[in-house]
């Protein structure tokens, strides 16, 4: 039963900003002050007292210190004692118990019996009752006789126990017992309404169901009168309480759910159906009756919290709900077990009710965890797993002797492997799925989607921040996120598990962490967020924003290193250049130089820019081609059809400069034509360039090629492209070339050529 206080209750509703705001500057919980306190105060000496008085009557009861064990016909016998003169009856067998002033009682295997509890035939429980309360009538005689099966007999003073000899196994118990009792007082107290008393009512019934496991007699003889009154009837009482009181919570808790009179109205029709098979004296089905309760209304209880998850999606309630199937599930495993065991008889049932036991401890585990498993601890989580396969151990070695035959010690082993096995083959899956706990990110899909966004954000740095909101959603599938205009230190876990805020940059800026992301309901509502998911989220910003800050730094260097390349070719090489072209005796050879001056100034220009629009490189392109041509004798005739504005890199700038000049080239020098086409097209998603002349043809499948055509071909692959010569339809050659058309903002962090 989770319980939230203060700025964490606004995450049970609606995604409010108020809320979160109010509680990201909640940095520390408020003290315990004023009422509350005192009354917790009170609740804890309350609870001390009860404890205590409990100790004093196991001290008051008479003691006999010794171990014994039933025969296969179901008599006691002597095993050890710490007692000298009963130590020496070791071996033999318990035949009666005899006092003065009594009838003698005749000694059977019900006075080993701890508990009722998990006895299904109802007179075998009215039997313990009866041979119990006349042992202890006896033993409160002060001195009995015990009577052996060899005629030996052995007259004893029983007297009481003494707080020295109180077992030892009594206080760890009590200590569970009453930190359940005050985690539900501390539960109400905090956020007091209807479905924390419930929860305590809950914590309340199985702390005193514990304080009666704690005070039953783990070695000796005897139970003390006023602790054998509740058992089993009580008992039974305290688990049907229970389960009553969780069905009805979650149809309150943490909202009411419509029509949530239906499951409270059916659970407390079945408390009141089993308090009335409870009545009838000796009812011989009333364990079975009581088991199928538990499980039906286990059964309601998830019924409950589903329908609660159809309406709010809740990721704390729907761990509470995964909990509930392993609760449940151990119940049948345990009714499943002692039900086998029960035509055994003998040890085999007295192995049942103390594996049966050990259920109360998971569940009270459970139950005392609930408040904090339900939060991101993963320590709990952890914890509340090894309980609950230990819970499984019992039951499963009571099938094992029910169903194979084996004996208690050689069940109990097998089981104990077989769950431990089970326990290290699933238990990462158990706690991803059951409780979790893990998270819902793989490595190869993490790395896979911090690349694109990487990739993205180098592209169009003014959408970082959309870019990693979209990347934290998608990796931890949260169901709701929003951005707010504060700053945090760093990512936190918010509304015990149900919200996680992330420092993330502002949108328009590029990598100052300015704002806070608040994701809401991880893996869909299926799970809370963990301290680990925080740390990793904020280690992704931070890795993110890190290698965007490297890249940068890196492209920046590769322009001043273009632009210093620049400046060197225009004045070193431009120059001699220039000097050659004065001193040109040949005008071919001048016109060479000038024509080798203009692709250098073109070049040069090009790299000092680092990129440039489309349709500034397609006039540069056109002028330079004209001028060629031009000078050939040939007519350029030059199409532009622009679907949309692109910005050119350095790559592909240089790419598609070289296969225009190379093409345009091979018109001029071989094909021998008058007129050459440059037709330029560009798409959404592709950049289509096109030159044909209408010179000599030919089959271009039998061309040799050479430097040139191989490298217009080369370029192309670079881009991603793909070359095609084809003949064209009267006379010349056509060669189309697509490349995919660079996406929107490419240019200003450079182009990254793809490889062939």
């Amino acid at each position: 039963m989770p319980s939230s206080s203060g700025a964490n209750a606004a995450f049970d509703g609606a995604l409010d900003e108020r809320a979160i705001e109010a509680s990201l500057q909640q940095r520390t919980p408020r003290r315990w002050r004023g009422w509350r306190l005192w009354v917790l105060a009170l609740a804890a000496l309350a609870g001390l007292l009860l404890v205590a008085a409990m100790v004093r009557v196991l001290a008051a009861s008479p003691h006999l210190p010794s171990a014994w064990q039933a025969t296969a016909l179901g008599q006691p016998t002597l095993l050890t004692s710490p007692r000298p003169d009963l130590a020496a009856m070791s071996g033999r067998t318990l035949v009666a118990v005899e006092s003065d002033g009594l009838p003698p009682l005749d000694a059977d295997v019900w006075l080993l019996r701890r508990t009722a509890r998990w006895l299904v035939d109802g007179a075998q429980r009215t039997r313990w009752q009866q041979q119990q309360r006349a042992l202890a009538s006896h033993l409160a005689q002060g001195r009995v006789r015990l009577r052996f099966s060899d005629d030996t007999w052995l007259d004893l003073d029983t007297p009481p126990r003494g707080y020295t000899h109180v077992p030892v196994v009594f206080w760890p118990i009590a200590g569970l017992a009453l930190a359940l009792y005050l985690v539900g007082v501390t539960v109400l107290l905090r956020r007091p309404g209807v479905g924390n008393a419930l929860f305590g009512l809950m914590a309340l019934a199985q702390a005193l169901n514990l304080l009666l496991i704690a005070s039953e007699p783990w070695r000796g003889l005897g139970i003390p009168p006023l602790l054998l009154a509740p058992d089993p009837d009580g008992r039974m009482l305290l688990d049907v309480l229970t389960a009553v009181a969780a069905v009805c919570a979650y149809a309150l808790h943490p909202r009411p759910l419509r029509h949530a009179a239906v499951p409270i109205l059916a659970a407390l029709a079945a408390g009141v159906a089993w308090a009335q098979a409870a009545l009838v004296p000796d009812a011989p089905a009333l364990w079975a009756f009581t088991q199928a309760t538990l499980i039906g209304l286990g059964l309601l209880q998830i019924l409950v919290i589903g329908w609660s998850l159809r309406q709010h999606a809740d990721p704390a309630l729907s761990l509470v709900q995964r909990l509930a199937w392993l609760v449940l599930g151990t119940v049948v495993a345990v009714t499943l077990g002692v039900a086998a065991t029960h035509r055994s008889g003998g040890t085999v049932s007295a192995a049942a009710a103390a594996s049966a036991e050990v259920w109360y401890l998971f569940f009270a585990s459970l139950l005392l965890l609930l408040p904090f498993v339900v939060r991101p601890r993963r320590v709990l989580r952890e914890f509340a797993l090894v309980a609950g396969i230990g819970s499984v151990t019992g039951p499963l070695a009571l099938v094992f002797v029910a169903a194979f035959a084996l004996g208690p010690v050689g069940a109990l082993l097998l089981s104990v492997t077989l769950t431990g096995l089970v326990y290290f083959a699933a238990r990462r899956w158990i706690l991803e799925h059951m409780l979790g706990g893990g998270s819902a990110l793989s490595a190869e899909h993490a790395f896979e989607q911090v690349y694109r966004t990487v990739r993205a954000a180098e592209r169009q740095p003014e959408l970082t921040a959309r870019l990693l909101r979209r990347l934290l959603q998608e990796l931890f599938d949260a169901r709701e996120a929003v951005q707010l205009a504060r700053h945090s230190k760093g990512a936190r876990v918010l509304g015990a598990g149900r919200a996680l805020s992330v420092p993330v940059p502002a949108p328009g800026t590029a990598l100052t962490l300015d704002e806070t992301l608040v994701m809401r309901h991880a893996s869909q509502g299926q799970r809370i967020f963990t301290h680990e998911d925080a740390l990793l989220a904020e280690r992704l910003v931070e890795q993110v924003c890190r290698t965007l800050a490297h890249d940068r730094a890196l492209e920046q260097g590769r322009s001043e290193e273009r632009q210093r390349i620049a400046q060197d070719l225009h004045d070193d090489i431009g120059a001699r250049l220039l000097t050659l072209m004065y001193k040109a005796t040949d005008p071919e050879i001048e016109d060479y130089i000038r024509h080798t001056l203009q692709d250098l100034k073109t070049l040069t220009r090009g790299l000092a820019a680092g990129s440039q629009t489309l349709s500034e490189a397609a006039g540069e392109w056109k002028a330079d081609l004209g001028q060629r041509l031009s000078a050939a004798g040939i007519e350029l005739d030059w199409r532009l059809h622009e679907a949309r504005e692109l910005a050119l890199g350095v790559v592909s700038w240089s790419a598609l400069t070289r296969i225009l000049r190379e093409l345009v080239s091979n018109s001029i020098m071989h094909a021998q034509a008058s007129r050459v086409i440059v037709e330029l097209q560009v798409t959404h998603d592709e950049v289509q360039l096109v030159v044909s002349d209408n010179g000599r043809g030919g089959d271009p499948q039998a061309w040799v090629h050479g430097l040139g055509l191989a490298g217009v071909r080369k370029r192309a692959r670079a881009l991603g492209g793909q070359v095609r010569w084809t003949e064209a339809a009267g006379s010349g050659i056509r060669c189309e070339v697509r490349i995919p058309a660079p996406a929107a903002g490419e240019g200003k962090g450079g182009d990254r050529a793809v490889t062939p």
